[in-house]
């Protein structure tokens, strides 16, 4: 589960679309016009005349709303743009109490499947803090899905946090702040501006920083791991103040994977926080 709608489409008519058929408000008509509006986000838009065909009927209407599948979409962008649209339509049709009643049926189905929007009124659904940082990480795997050397070391990386369920000692922490770090190293050696291959000269390479402070912190979270003895490199004996801890690989995990889409240009900001 990607917290998409897109992935729980067809869960919409039980939960959102039959309860609302039932509604005392609701026309005769009502897929009739909500799938003249869906036809809007199909990859494949129905002809004039199919498209006649199809909405000039409730029987054949409520069928095509109802089998259409997630792959007939455009994308999760489009689909979004229907479900908000929706509530204008459910407004002119039913009134307030239809397309207050979708709201709050939209609502439920949000919490109920754990999807990565807030629904603000009158119908907007606005990306999550988390869900941005959900759907950053799903694009990072997909990613290194598509390249040998990135997806072993994204295995490592992964493995390495499932260790942490048998022993979270200082020594498995430091080895996942190791495995993250080469991780992102070889992600930025695919960036078209880099040719160095440790992460400190690959900050320096990058020339899209919107500030050299910005810059910076990468390249101390570099220091930190080549410093602190037993995360990259032997260290020394001062190199660190305590041992490690589990606040230290949350934090550090999280600052470390919000830098990803400075070391690569696969990867699709915009994206991130609209969806595709």
């Amino acid at each position: 589960m990607q917290g998409e709608f897109i992935s729980v489409w067809p869960e919409t008519w039980t939960w959102i679309w039959e309860p609302l058929s039932a509604h005392e408000e609701s026309p005769s008509d009502l897929f009739c016009e909500l799938f003249r509006e869906l036809a809007r986000a199909m990859k494949e838009e129905p002809g004039v005349e199919a498209l006649a065909d199809i909405v000039d009927d409730s029987a054949i209407s409520t069928e095509a709303f109802q089998r259409t599948p997630c792959e007939a979409f455009k994308g999760e962008r489009a689909l979004l743009a229907f479900l908000e649209s929706a509530h204008d339509v459910l407004d002119d049709l039913g009134g307030d109490p239809l397309s207050n009643s979708y709201f709050n049926l939209l609502e439920i189905f949000i919490q109920k499947f754990s999807l990565r929007y807030d629904l603000r009124r009158p119908c907007t659904l606005c990306p999550t803090l988390p869900g941005v940082f959900a759907s950053l990480v799903n694009q990072l795997r997909e990613l290194t899905s598509q390249d040998e050397h990135l997806h072993n070391l994204m295995r490592a990386y992964d493995n390495s946090i499932r260790d942490l369920r048998i022993d979270c000692s200082d020594e498995r922490i430091k080895t996942c702040i190791q495995r993250q770090v080469n991780l992102l190293e070889a992600l930025g050696q695919t960036h078209p501006d880099v040719t160095g291959s440790d992460l400190g000269q690959i900050c320096g390479q990058i020339t899209t920083w919107p500030h050299k402070a910005v810059r910076a912190s990468l390249s101390s979270l570099y220091g930190f791991a080549s410093d602190y003895p037993g995360i990259r490199h032997g260290g020394s004996r001062g190199g660190s103040l305590r041992s490690m801890e589990m606040r230290d690989l949350v934090v550090v995990s999280i600052l470390l994977a919000g830098f990803t889409p400075y070391l690569t240009t696969q990867i699709d900001a915009d994206a991130v926080y609209q969806g595709r």
